[in-house]
């Protein structure tokens, strides 16, 4: 088993840093029903860019490489000891060399293990099979579409479909809603893996194990097969879209599997994946562990560079303001954006995530925050030989997150703008109003189209007590490009999105499948 780790390692940088194919031809195809000159079509160009940028850079997709998770089939009789170790090693290597982000964090005290290892962390599940081969498959699911994963008990009343009894037709409407209650918040368009039956705990494995399935593949129980025909057909009705911008193409592929379950019991339980959809399989020699094939197309099969073209269209028929500022940013430059405004920003950034709004709450900042933009941001980040810190991935998370926090933190110290993705609640949109603020939607995911906008790396704090995700860097920048999404106005584009994919979610009210 002398080349084990080392195929190991290699499985982590592919799946890392280059979507599969299969993965990529969903997104082709997205682009193509997309109209260029929307916000979706521009997204979705910047996705592409992305896909390439980070497979020449051989650096992650994005930021955010989630809870490693690998399912391992070896042959009867194999040392698991030995590869669980390798698998170890592996990881905390591929750590160090900047091709994962320092993920694992102790759930009591917050703090961050620096080389994702930890009770529980990476995630191995073994099984036996009965080949010579060892089969490895590794998924890198991150936090934010992770958040959107939910689990229904049937029957139940589902918000804006009505009543979901135990059978195909009640399976449907949980599969619905839980694309619509996704929003923008799950870095869409995304794929969904449906776990029916089961308990609580293998309901969402099932869910999760649908997710190593091939994107064009075909579901061998036909009721199952019509179903996921079902909602590919029907999901992209919502309008939802891209980062929850609106548009034609919310989900980019759904896949379902079913096990038994008690009597008293019935779960359905979706995961949730957002266009990052990184996974990837090796087949490994039994006997050495050198890899013999990959399992899924790997991405430089399909090259997505029709990306910079399309861009081009979109920016040219895009009505939206284009506004460049220099930060600090004053409220009288913020009151004057709109919804739909692109802003490009230089000067210095700051990043802060759920550690650092909870620390300004009772503390004083490091840094004069006069007029500043905070990106919520949980950077890869590496050393040079002369201990100079570099961004390596930088894309947007979850901003919700934040919401108990955000506006409070934005009166205290003056902030004049937030970036993020998905959009926030009602409590920071009134914050804006009154304090004359704005939120910036970046495009989920495109960790390495922001990364390039980071020119230098000025300072940091906090970055021993918070962990280089958590920690505030204050970054120079140039040419970083978003889209305003909620204004000092009271409007706010998530909040006309929910509203007008509620009301469409309705239309699938009554039952389809008898």
């Amino acid at each position: 088993m002398q080349h084990f780790e080392d195929s190991i390692y290699k499985l982590i940088v592919e799946t890392s840093t280059n979507l599969p194919g299969d993965v990529r031809v969903a997104i082709q195809a997205a682009r193509e029903a997309e109209d260029r000159a929307t916000r979706a079509g521009l997204s979705l160009s910047t996705i592409a860019d992305n896909i390439e940028m980070a497979e020449c850079n051989v650096s992650p997709i994005c930021q955010d490489t989630g809870m490693p998770t690998f399912v391992v089939h070896t042959p009867v009789g194999a040392n698991q000891l030995v590869m669980k170790q390798a698998i170890r090693t592996a990881i905390a290597r591929a750590t160090k060399d900047g091709k994962l982000r320092t993920n694992s964090v102790d759930s009591l005290t917050g703090a961050n293990t620096g080389d994702n290892l930890g009770p529980g962390t990476p995630v191995i599940h073994f099984e036996q099979w009965e080949k010579d081969d060892i089969d490895v498959r590794l998924i890198l699911k991150g936090g934010g579409c992770e958040n959107k994963n939910i689990q229904y008990s049937l029957p139940a009343e589902i918000e804006g479909l009505g009543k979901a009894g135990r059978d195909l037709d009640g399976i449907r409407k949980c599969i619905m809603h839980a694309v619509y209650q996704a929003q923008g918040q799950g870095c869409s368009a995304g794929f969904i893996g449906v776990g029916i039956g089961g308990d609580r705990t293998t309901g969402y494995e099932l869910a999760k194990q649908q997710l190593f399935r091939h994107v064009d593949d075909t579901n061998p129980n036909e009721d199952l097969r019509k179903l996921e025909e079902y909602v590919m057909e029907n999901a992209n009705k919502l309008g939802i879209g891209t980062m929850g911008f609106g548009g034609a193409v919310t989900l980019l592929g759904c896949k379902i599997g079913v096990m038994n379950r008690l009597p008293a019991s019935f779960f359905v339980s979706v995961a949730y994946n957002c266009w990052a959809y990184r996974r990837q399989g090796v087949l490994l020699d039994g006997q050495t562990g050198e890899l013999k094939q990959w399992i899924y197309p790997q991405g430089s099969e399909l090259p997505m560079n029709a990306a910079r073209e399309q861009k081009a269209a979109a920016t040219d028929n895009n009505k939206s303001r284009e506004i460049r500022l220099t930060m600090p940013l004053t409220e009288e430059q913020v009151r004057e954006l709109r919804v739909g405004d692109i802003v490009i920003l230089d000067g210095e950034m700051h990043t802060g995530r759920d550690a650092l709004h909870s620390y300004l709450i009772n503390h004083d900042s490091p840094i004069d925050l006069n007029g500043a933009v905070i990106y919520h941001c949980g950077p890869v980040m590496m050393k040079d030989s002369d201990g100079e810190w570099h961004v390596k991935a930088a894309g947007p998370t979850t901003s919700i997150r934040e919401e108990p926090y955000q506006g409070d933190v934005m009166k205290k110290f003056g902030i004049r703008a937030v970036i993020g993705k998905g959009g926030m609640g009602a409590k920071t949109l009134k914050a804006l109003q009154e304090h004359g603020g704005v939120y910036l939607n970046a495009i989920g995911g495109a960790a390495q189209y922001y990364a390039k906008c980071f020119k230098k790396v000025n300072s940091v704090h906090f970055l021993e007590e918070f962990g280089i995700p958590e920690a505030m860097w204050h970054l120079q920048t140039e040419g970083f490009a978003a889209i305003v999404t909620m204004d000092s106005h009271g409007n706010s584009l998530h909040a006309d999105v929910e509203m007008d994919s509620r009301a469409k979610l309705e239309q699938f009210k009554e039952p389809v499948f008898k």
